[in-house]
């Protein structure tokens, strides 16, 4: 038996979008471990990319925007197990409307922001809720936040209230699943990432290269090492872990005064 003791044991991972998505990574660790992974997916195009990575998987579509799509997935899904009990769940969601530009927090839109929050937090509590029945009575749900929502980034814009909102449903999740089950809720939450997703974000890169200086290591944190942290959290490993988000970020938060950014900066 390996450590996490995942073995045998079913996964739904919402959010796989290409080869370089965290969903994707979490999934081959799963995967890796001798589990078995069921990936739920937007579109038609990322169904095809799902099949090709994970060719033994099933793949079911679900745009998580309007609420009945995660209700019909559910049931797709449970017509699928047999009686079998998901051991935990994964949300990789996040959206946000860049198309028009970084504008000034305060000029956010109010449809923009909405709509981040329903599909990049709402989606998180409404997986759970419709998923709960087919949930293990120990099962692991977990999300992806980030390493800080307490930074104002420019160039992440509104999308770090919403994902402050997401990490505070952890709590509130948790509580009142206690109420029938022993299902835990966590979020990981890297620090920047090479992802495609990422890649959309006005001045991603800038940002990225600065993190590889503001690492300790001087290196920049891999999706694979946050998709570790996942997989542990899905575990019964972590079984004492609950309500937390767990920062991944390679120490970056406590090395922004070194030495060779404060001589880059200043001179």
């Amino acid at each position: 038996m390996s450590f996490l003791d995942v073995r045998g044991k079913l996964f739904v991972v919402f959010g796989l979008a290409n080869k370089k998505s965290v969903a994707c990574a979490i999934a081959r660790t799963l995967v890796a471990e001798g589990a078995e992974v069921i990936h739920v997916v937007r579109s038609e195009e990322r169904r095809t990319t799902a099949r090709k990575l994970f060719p033994e998987s099933k793949v079911f579509l679900c745009d998580v925007e309007e609420e009945a799509n995660i209700i019909r997935v559910r049931d797709e899904i449970a017509n699928e197990l047999s009686g079998q009990k998901v051991a935990g769940l994964v949300h990789s969601i996040a959206f946000a409307n860049y198309s028009e530009g970084m504008k000034p927090f305060h000029e956010t839109l109010r449809q923009d922001f909405l709509q981040a929050v329903n599909i990049s937090c709402f989606s998180f509590i409404s997986i759970s809720n419709h998923f709960k029945e087919l949930l293990a009575e120990d099962a692991s749900v977990i999300t992806i936040s980030i390493s800080t929502t307490r930074m104002a980034a420019e160039n992440y814009g509104y999308m770090a209230p919403i994902k402050a909102a997401l990490d505070s449903s952890l709590c509130f999740l948790a509580k009142s699943f206690s109420a029938f089950s022993q299902v835990r809720f966590n979020a990981v939450a890297p620090g920047l990432l090479k992802t495609s997703a990422s890649a959309g974000i006005p001045g991603y890169v800038d940002s990225y290269l600065f993190a590889e200086k503001a690492i300790p290591r001087k290196r920049a944190l891999t999706t694979q090492e946050t998709a570790d942290t996942a997989a542990f959290l899905l575990s019964p490993r972590s079984s004492g872990i609950n309500a937390q988000t767990i920062v991944v970020d390679g120490g970056m938060e406590v090395n922004y005064f070194d030495k060779e950014i404060i001589k880059g900066t200043v001179g």
